[in-house]
């Protein structure tokens, strides 16, 4: 297994969630990690906590449907660290009316375009930086919803993390020449605040049995120690426990 001190991860949607534990477990493997989002409080708090177990970490606050932005930002990168070895390629987002029934074009439009368009604008980014390496990793989160179906994710959401899948092996298939891998995440339900958005939230006391975000965290660095040579297209991750579904989950 690789060691992981001293390699550059960019991590988006890094303050709160699946993006806080990739960080935490990243920079508690040597790993310098600079942290992305649209919001600056999530992002300090998980800094200092980085900090304050005497990791490596900056922040470069920005917003990944800004295309010039995520290109610059990722240069800058390039020019303090001298490489980019990992994107975590992980904001994302969903609504609470999200069905069929819902009529809810805005929310549509918003989902698709920072799920699948900011997925698109930090890849295009740091494989700038990657292909004349000859060498990185990309890691993104999709969903179960990108391989199955769920009126449970709703209709923008799905459609979104199948677009997901799509870039990911494409990516594979045309980058994996230039040394460049690329591996997407399917979790099932992950204790993290998306869950609040449920037209039906999960109850608080089922939360604990499911995946956490510190779980997810320890995956990405699993992929991360894996030999160059070696590429996980997908990961298909499920909580253990099963919970019952409330009336009207579906």
């Amino acid at each position: 297994m690789r060691d992981l001190k001293d390699t550059v991860a960019w991590i988006t949607g890094a303050g709160t969630g699946i993006g806080e534990g990739a960080a935490v477990a990243m920079a508690r493997e040597g790993a310098k990690v600079i942290l992305t989002g649209r919001r600056k409080d999530p992002l300090e708090r998980v800094s200092e906590k980085i900090t304050n177990a005497g990791g490596f970490v900056e922040i470069a606050q920005g917003d990944a449907l800004d295309r010039s932005g995520m290109m610059t930002l990722a240069r800058d990168i390039k020019t303090r660290h001298g490489k980019l070895d990992l994107l975590f390629n992980n904001h994302g987002i969903n609504i609470t009316n999200r069905n069929w029934g819902g009529g809810n074009l805005d929310g549509w439009d918003e989902v698709i375009d920072v799920n699948v368009k900011g997925a698109y604008n930090c890849a295009l980014a740091a494989l700038e930086i990657m292909r004349p390496q000859g060498e990185g990793t990309i890691i993104t989160t999709s969903s179960k919803a990108g391989v199955n179906y769920s009126p449970r994710a709703g209709v923008a959401y799905g459609a979104s993390k199948h677009a997901v899948m799509a870039l990911n092996q494409l990516m594979n298939i045309e980058e994996g020449n230039n040394g460049i891998r690329a591996c997407v995440l399917c979790p099932g339900e992950v204790e993290t605040p998306i869950l609040d958005h449920r037209p039906i939230p999960v109850p608080k006391e089922e939360r604990e049995r499911l995946i956490q975000s510190e779980d997810m965290g320890e995956i990405v660095v699993f992929i991360m120690k894996l030999p160059a040579r070696v590429t996980l297209n997908e990961v298909i991750i499920s909580p253990t426990y099963t919970r019952p579904l409330q009336p009207g989950e579906g």
